[in-house]
């Protein structure tokens, strides 16, 4: 599935994304509030991670463990010059999608995609996709671990980054490594998330 995962960890990342972004504008605009919304987060988060572990969708899923292995946080990238999963990888995935979004779900998770990925960069970039850390976990630099880690091989290559927000507090944490704001997404439903761009580092010997 990418280059720090297997197959075998899909459950266990899906269930750290579900719980990092249950409370997230974007992610309850698709499958709602509630307390089931951590659980049909999670089904989102597999379906697409399911998706998107096929060849060629270019996708890296980068995590964090502890000492016994067990999963603190993740980042899911797509590399430069690909677009994650394919529509028929996508379409085959339907089942666990309604299970998250239910039918009347389904129209807005598209109309979301696609208001995103209108306003993607044209030039090669990494794009990070999902960041999440598990409540344990929080607060002691397993996020920052995360991104420094990508980052650093983006700049090795002097490729920017990207990313969307949708909270102001995430978006500080995206400054301090050098991300800058390029203003609000429109069409997402539910949500206002601001795109953020991050031009490359100049790399120190």
């Amino acid at each position: 599935m990418g280059d720090d995962t297997t197959a075998d960890d899909l459950t266990a990342v899906a269930r750290v994304l579900g719980e990092a972004f249950a409370d997230d504008p974007v992610i309850m605009g698709l499958v709602g509030g509630g307390r089931a919304r951590r659980d049909r987060a999670t089904h989102l988060f597999t379906a697409l991670l399911r998706a998107e572990a096929g060849d060629g969708a270019g996708t890296v899923v980068d995590v964090a463990r502890d000492d016994d292995g067990a999963v603190l946080g993740v980042a899911v990238w797509e590399r430069p010059g690909t677009h994650g999963a394919t529509l028929p990888a996508l379409v085959g995935q339907a089942p666990t999608f309604l299970r998250a979004l239910g039918v009347t779900g389904v129209p807005r998770a598209l109309t979301g995609r696609q208001a995103l990925a209108r306003c993607r960069p044209e030039q090669p970039h990494w794009y990070l996709g999902q960041i999440g850390v598990t409540a344990v976990a929080r607060g002691t630099g397993v996020g920052s671990s995360l991104l420094e880690h990508r980052l650093r091989a983006a700049d090795g290559t002097g490729v920017g980054a990207y990313l969307e927000s949708s909270t102001e507090r995430n978006r500080a944490l995206y400054r301090r490594f050098g991300f800058e704001e390029q203003g609000e997404i429109p069409g997402v439903p539910a949500a206002r998330p601001v795109a953020m761009w991050r031009e490359p580092a100049p790399v120190t010997v």
